[in-house]
């Protein structure tokens, strides 16, 4: 099992009293990059088991994934988000893009682009091993990792022409928050089913579990390498349940603290300031 986060923009294995440097784990320079640490994940196991005995290092996790070659947004892929917005059930994963300079680190203050902006706490997959037409059963095997995020959305961009176009509305900098650390698959009991949840301001407004999901996450990268070929670092925002301030009639403001929190997998904190 192992963690890998960012410290100082190196990768690097967290444990509960801090973190150890994955290169000098290894004797390897070129494992200090997050991407090729991700790419080479199959031999980050071993690597966690070494760095257990070895001295900690302090610092503040940042962007987990920083440089991914594609983020995927999947849309409705809970039934009671589809309800609460009034909206079908998709046919198949409703897909869109976040652009990867939205992305931000789990503790990055989130600027605000108006008084339309929304939570959504996801499920992120990590690709490790890349491919085209994946089958279903094999999708695990091409994952590094999971982790958390939030697809921050400025829903006035975001539907704004008919038919809408999400990409923009949902890539403004910093609308894509994800952490704390990419988690080995093996991490978790089942990782089909994992817990999820979001807090605004001390008040639960999201709660669910992935078993929810319309789309699994093996389908959606069965899917997905079926459409593009997927690279390692490839991120899929896995869709939000139901809670978002949109439905509420309560959207973002400026001091509102975002918490979100998912199992084995840690939390964010995001708190939200005025745009310029």
């Amino acid at each position: 099992m192992f963690r890998l986060a960012t410290i100082d923009g190196r990768s690097a294995f967290q444990f509960d009293d801090g973190f150890v440097d994955v290169a000098r784990v290894a004797g390897d320079e070129s494992l200090g990059s997050p991407m090729n640490a991700i790419a080479r994940f199959t031999e980050l196991h071993a690597l966690a088991e070494k760095a257990a005995a070895q001295p900690r290092i302090q610092g503040t996790p940042g962007i987990c994934v920083p440089k991914p070659s594609k983020v995927f947004g999947i849309g409705l892929n809970y039934k009671s988000h589809a309800a609460e917005s009034n909206m079908e059930l998709p046919p198949a994963p409703l897909t869109f893009t976040k652009f990867p300079s939205c992305l931000a680190g789990p503790t990055a203050d989130i600027e605000l682009s108006g008084d339309t902006v929304d939570w959504e706490v996801e499920i992120v997959v990590v690709i490790g091993k890349g491919g085209r037409h994946i089958a279903e059963a094999d999708a695990w095997s091409h994952i590094a990792g999971l982790t958390l995020g939030q697809d921050i959305s400025d829903r006035k961009v975001q539907t704004t022409g008919k038919p809408p176009q999400f990409s923009l509305g949902k890539s403004f900098d910093g609308y894509g928050p994800i952490g704390p650390a990419v988690v080995s698959v093996d991490s978790f009991p089942n990782p089909d089913d994992i817990g999820l949840w979001c807090d605004v301001s001390g008040e639960r407004m999201q709660e669910s579990r992935t078993t929810n999901l319309i789309f699994s996450i093996p389908y959606l990268v069965h899917y997905l390498s079926g459409i593009c070929t997927l690279e390692s670092g490839d991120l899929i925002f896995t869709g939000t349940p139901d809670g978002v301030g949109m439905a509420r009639g309560q959207l973002l403001k400026a001091g509102d603290v975002i918490d979100s929190g998912a199992d084995i997998i840690g939390t964010l904190r995001n708190v939200c300031v005025a745009g310029k």
